[in-house]
């Protein structure tokens, strides 16, 4: 006999028809207002011994081979690699499992209305809130006033309310479970034999319309605002395996190892630190420290050094002045000098409204203001893109706007709780009792390498664009005999726009003929096989922007990253995220000849799997560019960057940012706001697309005149 606990039976023979509806009526009715108000213990637990109480009346009333509901083992209804984490949940968060798990075992729940999707993962997230948030160490910092550090400082302190280390530079990664224990070794199987017969690319595959170099730059400016792991001294030597030496690029490279120390936590011995701050802060473009912070700040007006042309200035050694430098590339650096601009027009708005606020005011009001409108397009923008579903559109702007809406929320301020009025501007920053941090299995699941593709296709922003805001493609490049109108004038490949070489590159380009070519260039596809080869024999940089004395191979460097900080391998990842396991390689995908290169490199041990390679193997939701894997982490993530932030909540409010700083943010809903803001026409003629992260000569999203939350199943 198992640990009680209750289990549905949903057959039709179990309970008469109206009782049926009544009780699974009642049983929605409860899971919906945990979802809207998870803070009335009291009114749940009325409602749950009211529900527990019709059940055994009900279910008394019938013979007892037909009890719905009663309390027993649950080996017949959760998958049997489950019961162990269910377990050690509280009955409540028992039951709301096995709503999501029922809904699992259908395949469900991206197919329903959207107010049904939205429960599902309003419960989903619940659940990993309580149980996939482990704190990796301990935290010895200090109360602090924070009426008197009403900014955001250089290196992250003062941020928490009561701890002033909590989120700042240089703390220990967090972690979503536990590290693997995984009886695999760091090279088992080989690195390089995974990547040459799974990842490495065949051929480009793009994604279609859905999403573009935007898009895929948009990420990594992200990434250099949040993590970075702090390296060893000691280096480390891959070879590649005899059995695929032929066919890699590189025979053996160097690494230095990822620095562990000790934690002191119960859910760990060691941990990694983080060398960038992790709260959404625009440290990309601000830097980590107060030595980055002054390297890119004028000390003028509150603004930050911008060259003549609108783009990044640079040093005596052609590196970019920007709050991160390390692994730049054209595209990255576009996006650090666009909002770069956007500070200091911030700067020239609060100058003009508040002409006594001196130079450390107007940086400290703007940076608060920018990196709100970053936050917010990535939330509202950006994500919805890349999660192309009406259901991840509603869940979204509630995570900004709340369930009542931006209209209402505009009205009548932040008055009714995060579900109906938002995350951003709760009364206090909640953080689910683990202090704030980012987490390794966070890491491992933004590795989007394969959105870059082979070149860098640019437009000539001087020719006349067609009707769909396009113009034709040439195939090859000519350099000096171009026909004349043509709409291509480079293919440039992508390696050559990376480092200096890609800031030389820029800067005769010019911003504005980069933002149209990155906007009509779809990216790659997040699948097997698109892995860019030019990224398997990559001169890398360190934190200063300086070029490593060795070549990698990024692509199986990743995979022993992963084993090396102890993620887990895909299996064991989605068993902790309360998700059913694969049991054979056809459950992960239909496609015969996936199934038969998985099988050359793991055998039959789906345990094996990677997950690097089980994220881009699965089978994909429709609309959504990651895996449904990846997407609960971001489902998880997403919120606690918002929620625990007090620049998001506590001091989200006119006195922190200014009443026009706050308009600002509350008027800014999009990239193409921003982009608008600093070339008034490029959009206008070169845009055809809703958003500025989709193709940009895609057809805009039709008009829906279903309200969004009564709109029906995709």
């Amino acid at each position: 006999m198992q640990s009680c606990t209750y289990r549905f039976t949903l057959s039709n023979n179990d309970l008469p028809l109206s009782v049926y509806v009544y009780i699974h009526g009642k049983l929605f009715s409860f899971f919906l207002s945990i979802i809207l108000n998870s803070n009335h213990k009291k009114a749940a637990k009325k409602s749950f011994t009211f529900l527990l109480t019709l059940y055994k009346k009900q279910a008394s009333e019938q013979k007892p081979k037909y009890m719905a509901f009663s309390v027993f083992s649950s080996k017949s209804f959760v998958h049997p690699q489950l019961h162990n984490i269910v377990s050690k949940m509280t009955l409540l968060d028992a039951l709301l499992f096995y709503v999501i798990h029922f809904v699992d075992k259908l395949d469900l729940w991206h197919r329903l209305p959207v107010l049904l999707g939205l429960a599902y993962l309003g419960i989903r997230r619940h659940l990993h809130q309580r149980y996939n948030l482990l704190h990796a160490g301990k935290f010895t910092g200090n109360k602090y006033d924070t009426e008197e550090i009403s900014y955001r400082t250089a290196d992250g302190t003062c941020n928490h309310p009561t701890d002033n280390l909590i989120g700042s530079q240089g703390t220990l990664f967090g972690r979503n479970m536990p590290p693997s224990t995984s009886r695999y070794g760091l090279l088992e199987p080989h690195p390089t034999i995974v990547v040459s017969k799974l990842l490495a690319r065949k051929k480009f595959i793009d994604c279609g319309k859905q999403f573009n170099m935007i898009a895929c730059s948009w990420i990594q400016f992200m990434i250099h605002d949040w993590v970075d792991h702090l390296e060893d001294t000691e280096q480390v030597e891959i070879k590649a395996a005899e059995e695929v030496a032929s066919v890699c690029p590189l025979k053996s490279f160097k690494f230095l190892k990822t620095k562990k120390v000790p934690t002191g936590s119960v859910h760990m011995n060691t941990g990694c630190l983080n060398s960038r701050t992790p709260w959404w802060d625009g440290s990309v473009i601000y830097g980590n420290n107060e030595e980055g912070m002054r390297r890119v700040r004028t000390f003028k007006d509150g603004k930050l050094k911008i060259s003549e042309n609108n783009l990044l200035e640079h040093d005596e050694k052609g590196i970019p002045i920007s709050g991160d430098v390390r692994n730049c590339w054209a595209g990255f650096s576009l996006l650090q000098a666009l909002f770069a601009r956007e500070h200091n027009a911030v700067c020239d708005m609060l100058k003009a409204n508040y002409p006594d606020l001196g130079d450390e005011k107007l940086y400290r009001h703007a940076r608060l203001v920018t990196s709100a409108v970053i936050a917010k397009i990535h939330t509202i923008d950006w994500t919805v893109e890349l999660l192309k579903t009406d259901t991840l559109l509603a869940g979204m702007r509630i995570n900004w706007y709340g369930f009542l809406g931006k209209r209402f929320k505009d009205m009548f301020g932040h008055i009714c709780g995060p579900i109906l009025s938002g995350l951003v501007g709760n009364k206090k920053p909640r953080d689910h009792g683990v202090p704030y941090s980012l987490t390794e299995e966070f890491v491992s699941v933004y590795r989007m390498h394969s959105l870059l593709p082979d070149k860098l296709i640019l437009k000539d922003v001087k020719s006349t664009p067609s009707e769909d805001k396009c113009s034709p493609t040439l195939e090859e490049y000519i350099p000096y005999y171009p026909p004349p109108n043509s709409a291509i004038i480079f293919r440039v490949p992508m390696r050559e726009m990376i480092g200096k070489e890609g800031e030389r590159r820029l800067s005769k380009i010019g911003m504005e003929q980069m933002l149209v070519s990155m906007g009509h260039q779809p990216t790659g596809a997040l699948t097997l096989w698109n892995y860019p080869s030019w990224m398997r024999n990559l001169i890398a940089h360190d934190i200063n922007g300086e070029e490593r004395p060795d070549p990698i191979d990024m692509a199986a460097l990743e995979i022993y990253r992963d084993r090396e900080r102890g993620v887990a391998r895909y299996n064991e990842f989605r068993r902790n995220l309360l998700m059913i396991p694969i049991s054979k390689w056809e459950d992960l995908t239909d496609d015969e000849e996936v199934v038969e290169a998985l099988r050359e490199v793991y055998g039959d041990d789906v345990e094996k799997l990677d997950l690097q390679v089980g994220l881009h193997a699965e089978k994909k939701i429709k609309g959504f560019a990651i895996s449904e894997t990846a997407f609960f982490i971001f489902l998880l993530i997403a919120s606690r960057r918002l929620e625990a932030d007090r620049f998001f909540t506590t001091n989200f409010n006119s006195k922190t940012y200014t009443e026009k700083g706050l308009e600002w943010v509350n008027k800014t809903e999009t990239l193409k706001d921003v982009i608008d803001r600093h070339f008034p026409e490029m959009t206008k003629k070169w845009m055809r697309s809703s958003s500025a992260f989709s193709v940009w000569d895609s057809l805009p999203t039709p008009t829906n005149y279903i309200p969004l939350y009564f709109r029906p199943a995709p």
